[in-house]
């Protein structure tokens, strides 16, 4: 974006092109929207698609808690809250809400009962929800929009996923009575789900898919499955290590496995080496502070409560116990330990984006800005 003749630029001393595509669209996302309000020329450098896009890329996957409570009119909220690691985060800013979503109470016969929002998928900034485990909606926390997806209603989400061609958002689903069969839908196409066929779902139930190179992949014992979002196919490759302790994460442009042992004091890390030969690199073990951990939250751990994460430069070990958050180094060393109390852990993770997504325009109910959104 080159300086109009005679423009002001937006920072005095610099070129638009610097200022835009080196500064601001590094900026956190709660700093970008402040910056939107000093001028007219500021918001309009800020919201064209392609630095939005741009912006997103450059965001941190942050690791999810969620939070259920009650509020005034006798409904229930979930609170979306990022866990931001990032070195040189203040404490206060490590744990900020960014969405809350409200649920209005339902009269039964023999009650008034307010149903809850759960966490079923998380990709591109974009939250795939359920109410009680049976209507489905989709929202995204930054921008505020919410719509419900009622051609899915009785489904039972998997995983969301870009399709690599076309860049349509797509649903992998189940239905609780059709076990042995995983459907497709498109958001926002107006079509119904798709039948595929294959794997059993409840085995990719148990942890989020690690969306990687246009594939997705879930660590299952000894084996990892693997769907091609193009080919819409289903395939097994081999894992480093059979464990049902094991995780998968995203090391730069490498796939990796983190693997906590039985005895629950450290973590075996793995890289893919050569993708199409399926052989893995033993990278390094991290022991854990397992004795300090114990010590502070009074329970032992599991594979439920760790997760690698990238943080800057450097893997992350985040160790979730008993109203406990631990953040340990790849030396093993504990570096901070926080107690967020009501929030619990997810594998899910949120990068967060301003982009305005078209299919919500397409979508039954669509709100921005509005009720659920508190």
């Amino acid at each position: 974006m080159a300086d109009a003749a005679g423009a002001t630029p937006l920072l005095p001393g610099l070129p638009d092109e610097i200022a835009i595509w080196e500064i601001l669209v590094r900026l956190p996302l709660k700093s970008l929207l402040r910056s939107r309000a000093i001028s007219p020329a500021w918001r309009r450098a800020t919201s064209t698609r392609g630095f939005l896009l741009s912006h997103h890329a450059r965001q941190p996957a942050l690791p999810l808690q969620y939070t259920h409570s009650n509020v005034a009119d006798g409904g229930e909220s979930l609170d979306v809250v990022p866990f931001n690691h990032r070195a040189g985060v203040a404490a206060a800013d490590r744990f900020q809400c960014v969405a809350r979503l409200k649920t209005a109470p339902v009269l039964t016969s023999s009650c008034v009962r307010a149903p809850r929002f759960y966490l079923e998928a998380s990709c591109d900034g974009l939250l795939v929800l359920s109410i009680e485990f049976d209507d489905i909606c989709i929202c995204n926390p930054a921008t505020r929009q919410y719509a419900a997806l009622q051609q899915v209603r009785g489904f039972r989400p998997v995983e969301l996923y870009p399709h690599p061609s076309t860049g349509d958002y797509q649903l992998l689903l189940y239905q609780d009575e059709d076990q042995g069969a995983i459907y497709i839908f498109t958001v926002g196409s107006g079509q119904p789900p798709r039948h595929i066929g294959c794997p059993d779902p409840n085995e990719l139930e148990d942890c989020p898919g690690l969306l990687f190179h246009g594939s997705l992949y879930w660590y299952i014992g000894n084996r990892i499955m693997v769907f091609d979002t193009t080919a819409e196919s289903f395939r097994q490759i081999r894992a480093p290590v059979a464990s049902d302790h094991a995780r998968l994460f995203e090391m730069g442009d490498m796939l990796g496995v983190s693997s906590l042992n039985d005895e629950e004091t450290a973590i075996d890390i793995w890289v893919m080496r050569d993708y199409q030969g399926e052989v893995w690199d033993f990278k390094r073990r991290i022991d854990l502070p397992a004795a300090e951990i114990r010590h502070q939250c009074q329970c032992s751990l599991s594979e439920e409560d760790v997760m690698v994460v990238p943080g800057d430069g450097e893997l992350v070990v985040l160790v979730g116990c008993n109203g406990w958050l631990f953040q340990v180094d790849v030396n093993g060393k504990l570096i901070a330990s926080f107690q967020p109390r009501g929030l619990n852990y997810t594998l899910h993770v949120l990068k967060q984006t301003l982009v305005q997504h078209t299919f919500f325009l397409a979508l039954e109910g669509y709100v921005v800005n509005a009720s659920p959104f508190i």
